[in-house]
Parts: structure tokens; C-alpha cells; sequence
């Protein structure tokens, strides 16, 4: 699991767990909210911390070369697949890889066209995507790139599916919107068997699959709940 995706969940579940007020009561840190269905963020949630970025399709980058300056190029445009062109280099398959990577993509083919000691600095100029975590029991943990209406299943497809053992219905959505910090627990089956909503994903999203840490925020309610209806959604921070 990525640091700070687990430094994230862990904080979250002891301010739950170590605080007296029960669930959902109030003062309680975290609270059942009455959404029925996981907030859309705003612009703001979406961009304002936003560090991390991974090419993706549309995208504009800034590559220089040295010492062969005549290679380098003010805008190189990513095509619509993830895939840019470069001379001597020829195609490389950029989408989702982070610019350092891309770097040294161009590098390996730059020497290997027979240019000497090339030196290769890749910037973003223009984006057009941004990312979403996704850990835990699922075959590829990391940071995908947000492709127009991504839902939480293409999520999961694009960290190549669960492991063998991951738990479907612990599968916890954290979100900013509006300046609220946000947990929500889905259950794959129920989303598969289309009585839920498959959620739509945003940039800056976390998903976690099957980590008990990010369940324990709902521990306290599942436990007295007779009957369970997903998507179960906490107001984790106000």
C-alpha cells in the first residue's frame, strides 16, 4: 500500500476509534451521513492538492534534448490513445506513465538511435487528466489517470482487477467535496449485479479494496445494522 494512502486511512480510523462519542452522534468524528449517493467534488477538491500527474491522452508536453537541441520540441501532443511521437524515437506509449518515466523511455530510444549521453527533460505544458488512487487488494495498487466518466469498476479494471482474495464488499471510496472529507463503502457484487449504482470517479479520489483499517470507520454501524443497503456514506471530516 502506498504511504501516504495508508498514513491516510490510518489517521482517519483513530480519530474514529479513539474518541468517545458513538457513530453518527453528534460530535462524533465521524458521522453516518443522510447522502444517498457519494457527492460529486467541487473544481476546487479536485485541483487544489493535486501533486502527483501521469500523462494521459490530450495532454501537452515540453521535451528538451541534449546535447542534440535541434530534437527538442516547445509542444509534443499526446494522441488520444496515450501515444506521442517523437523523431528518432518514434512512438512510445506515454498514457499513465509520469513524466520521469517518459524521460527515460525517450532516453533508451534516443541512445539507441545513436545519439550519445542524451539528456532528456520531459514537463507538462497543458493537462488534460488527473488521478485516482487505488489500493489495497487489488492486483496493481497505485495512481491511474481519470478518463472522462470513470466508474468505480473501470477503476478497479485499470489496477488489472481484485486479487484473489479481496474482500467485495469492503471497498471504501474517500472523497473531498465541498470541503467535507468523505468515506463511502460499496460492495462489488451489488454494483455487478446492478442493485447499486456503479459511482462515478473523480480526480483526487482514494479506493481502497478490502483493507480492514478503511472498513473499522464503519465498524461500529455495521454491527448493529439488521439490514445493509450500499452505498453507506460518513462524514469523516466537516
Amino acid at each position: 500500500m502506498h504511504l501516504r494512502t495508508l498514513a491516510l486511512i490510518a489517521s482517519l480510523t483513530l480519530s474514529a476509534c479513539s474518541q468517545s462519542p458513538k457513530l453518527g452522534a453528534p460530535g462524533s468524528p465521524v458521522q453516518i451521513s443522510d447522502f444517498r449517493s457519494l457527492p460529486a467534488p467541487a473544481l476546487q477538491d479536485m485541483t487544489g492538492s493535486q501533486t502527483d500527474y501521469l500523462v494521459g491522452p490530450f495532454d501537452r508536453l515540453t521535451v528538451k534534448v541534449y546535447p542534440a537541441d535541434e530534437l527538442s520540441r516547445e509542444e509534443v501532443q499526446v494522441d488520444g490513445e496515450g501515444k506521442l511521437s517523437f523523431p528518432l524515437a518514434g512512438v512510445i506509449d506515454a498514457g499513465g506513465k509520469s513524466p520521469r518515466e517518459v524521460e527515460n523511455m525517450l532516453k533508451e530510444r534516443l541512445r539507441a538511435a545513436y545519439i550519445r549521453d542524451p539528456q532528456v527533460t520531459v514537463n507538462l505544458k497543458e493537462t488534460h487528466t488527473q488521478v485516482v488512487t487505488v489500493d489495497g487488494e487489488v492486483a496493481k495498487p497505485g495512481r491511474y489517470p481519470v478518463y472522462g466518466n470513470m466508474s468505480l469498476m473501470r477503476a478497479v479494471a485499470s489496477a488489472e482487477g481484485l486479487t484473489e482474495d479481496a474482500k467485495q464488499s469492503d471497498v471504501v471510496i474517500f472523497r473531498t467535496s465541498g470541503g467535507q472529507k468523505l468515506a463511502a463503502l460499496y460492495n462489488l457484487k451489488a454494483i455487478r449485479r446492478g442493485a447499486v449504482e456503479d459511482p462515478r470517479i473523480y480526480p483526487n479520489d482514494v479506493i481502497v479494496v478490502g483493507e480492514s483499517n478503511a472498513r473499522q470507520l464503519f465498524a461500529q454501524i455495521l454491527s448493529v445494522a439488521s439490514t445493509l443497503s450500499y452505498p453507506i456514506i460518513a462524514i469523516v471530516q466537516r
